[in-house]
């Protein structure tokens, strides 16, 4: 029987698809300094000593952030935090250091050793700190964390290299913006997991890494059921670091049964997963999971799911707050955001220019929410920016790729980074080399290779439209022929929609409008594709776009741009604050449109289990 069920957490567990009960959460008050003449590293700062961090800064939130009890948007390209720590390592266990995002070197120490260097500013990255533990139960943790403003090759999204923010650029994210916490773990455990379902086999596989590779008999257990109904269990030798296994599941042989088991956004159902590692007889680690039975793909100019064609009906999601920047204000505001996007009408969002908090992930496949998962993007072309965007690239994909609500993915977005990819080949070969890179990291999903136009092998043809008179749109992508020439010609932005070697036949990639509207209210420090000066003219402007996309027998999706206002961005459907624009139903109703008429009335949002919960401990 499966104690903890992983799909019915409270969305507080740092990382939920890996789920542990002896956990500690090191987020909360920080020692922390700024070192803009870098001179911390030569002076010794890693040896922790408490008068050198004179202020107070609350993690994960970054300088920037009000939350973080700073506030300071002046740049700063290196910084320090200190925090004391205690914990109580048995004999033969490990301790594990886990960071959810620190942007953008990060290098830690743990009294006094180096147990991590990780440059990346959206993967997280762990640490074995067991071997630099002293003695006693009391330790101290140093980060420095080092993000110039003026290296274009960093992959760094939509954060401004001003210091104030500007038209579609944000404030910055300097150092530690996701979740710290610690971990007690078994000398030899489990690290990771990564499930994937077939559906022409019944079978779900998943590959199990170990920390290292077993010196004794060793063997992995895994059981798998579904409102409290066991589903399935299998039981393999581990003879190295990763283990492949593959359950069938019988229940899906029945049609009726399997359908009720398939996650969809209309039926959000997850699998829940017990993992046991045992030496001999005896079980040495387990860990909780969750996954969710369903695939995804294109085929005959359709973007299909489970098989079945399925219309895209997507918003932008920037992921900034007002005080928190990059950082959510708590755990609750993430499943606070997917509700709004479910109430909203919308079945999929677009995460863009940010890899998003794995909690934000949780609810989408929990709700019912179809991700689209991006990256920010570096500016430069060069050498360097090549190896830095595809290592951090490769690890994001690696880390969010066992979401069942992650559809497609994204690396790149409206050529930032590659702005001469029409004529470079260089840089086209760089684009569809990483479109090839993440199908062969995850052959399950379709990738978008460029988002908004110029595309090169991609599965999908987006495009970013920003007309603000709807006749055009209608025009544009009324028919086939229409569509034909919007794709021959320079597209909306001047800039081709496909280069050379694109297939653009009809029942080859679906055709998708991924970026349209852009509507803002009208002040002196607004930003936004069209400017409307009351309620009444944006509801009038939004129902008119809404219904010439609708309208479009061609397009097999859309994304509106975007959910929230953004700063001086003021084209949400929500304020930053999240509250509506408009009434909430009426918005909805424009988002359903025509395609979707069943759904009119308002679904109600899923609520979250109270069972259990889960909270940081000591260990």
């Amino acid at each position: 029987m499966i104690r903890l069920r992983a799909s019915e957490q409270d969305g507080s567990y740092p990382r939920p698809l890996l789920v542990r009960d002896q956990w500690a959460d090191l987020n909360g008050d920080w020692g922390f300094t700024t070192d803009d003449g870098d001179a911390g590293l030569l002076a010794g700062w890693h040896a922790g000593a408490a008068g050198i961090f004179d202020r107070t800064i609350r993690v994960p939130f970054t300088l920037e952030a009000p939350l973080s009890g700073i506030g300071d948007p002046a740049p700063h390209p290196v910084v320090w935090y200190r925090r004391a720590f205690s914990t109580d390592i048995r004999n033969g266990e490990r301790a594990i250091l886990h960071f959810g995002a620190v942007d953008y070197r990060a290098q830690v120490w743990v009294d006094g050793a180096l147990v991590a260097d990780h440059s990346g500013g959206q993967a997280s990255f762990s640490a074995d700190i067991t071997a630099a533990l002293s003695d006693g139960s009391d330790h101290v943790v140093v980060v420095r964390a080092e993000d110039p403003l003026d290296d274009p090759d960093r992959p760094r999204g939509k954060q401004d290299w001003r210091r104030d923010a500007h038209a579609i650029w944000y404030r910055r994210a300097t150092g530690v913006w996701g979740s710290v916490w610690l971990e007690s773990v078994p000398a030899l455990h489990i690290d990771d997991v990564d499930w994937r379902f077939d559906p022409a086999t019944r079978r779900l596989g998943v590959s199990v890494w170990l920390s290292e590779a077993p010196a004794r008999e060793t063997s992995i257990s895994v059981r798998l059921e579904h409102d409290h109904r066991a589903l399935g269990l299998i039981t393999a030798a581990a003879v190295s670091r990763r283990v492949e296994l593959s359950v069938e599941l019988p229940a899906l042989r029945n049609a009726q049964e399997a359908k009720s088991l398939l996650w969809s956004p209309e039926r959000p159902t997850l699998i829940d997963a017990e993992l046991e590692l045992c030496e001999g007889p005896t079980v040495i680690d387990t860990v909780w999971s969750y996954t969710g039975l369903r695939s995804v793909g294109t085929g005959g100019g359709a973007f299909l799911v489970n098989g079945m064609p399925t219309y895209m009906r997507s918003v932008l999601e920037q992921g900034y707050w007002p005080d928190g920047i990059w950082t959510a204000p708590s755990p609750g505001h993430l499943k606070s955001e997917v509700e709004a996007i479910v109430a909203l009408g919308f079945n999929a969002v677009r995460i863009h220019q940010k890899v998003e908090d794995p909690r934000f992930l949780y609810w989408c496949d929990r709700l019912g929410v179809m991700v689209w998962g991006e990256i920010g993007a570096a500016y430069g072309f060069s050498p360097d920016a090549v190896e830095l965007f595809t290592t951090e690239w490769m690890r994001s994909v690696r880390q969010r790729r066992s979401h069942p609500s992650l559809v497609a993915w994204v690396p790149f977005n409206e050529s930032w980074g590659v702005h001469d990819i029409e004529l470079s080949t260089p840089q086209q070969d760089f684009v569809r080399g990483v479109t090839q890179l993440t199908r062969a990291l995850d052959p399950t999903r379709p990738v978008i290779s460029n988002d908004g136009w110029e595309h090169v092998g991609s599965d999908i043809l987006s495009i970013h439209d920003y007309a603000t008179d709807p006749a055009v749109l209608s025009q544009r992508y009324a028919t086939p022929d229409a569509v034909a020439l919007v794709m021959a010609g320079p597209g909306p932005f001047g800039r081709r929609v496909a280069l050379p070697g694109q297939p653009l036949g009809p029942n080859d990639a679906p055709v998708m409008l991924t970026e349209f509207g852009g509507i803002a209210f009208s002040n002196d420090d607004t930003w936004g594709y069209s400017v409307v000066s009351d309620d009444e003219e944006f509801s009038h402007d939004l129902q008119e776009l809404f219904a010439a996309v609708h309208g479009s027998p061609i397009l097999t999706g859309f994304c509106y741009t975007q959910l929230t206002d953004t700063a001086q961005e003021a084209n949400g459907l929500l304020r930053e604050d999240r509250t509506p624009k408009l009434p909430v139903e009426m918005i909805r109703r424009m988002v359903l449109g025509v395609h979707d008429p069943a759904q009119k009335a308002a679904a109600p949002i899923v609520a979250p289990h109270a069972d259990a919960t889960l909270a940081g401990g000591s260990v």
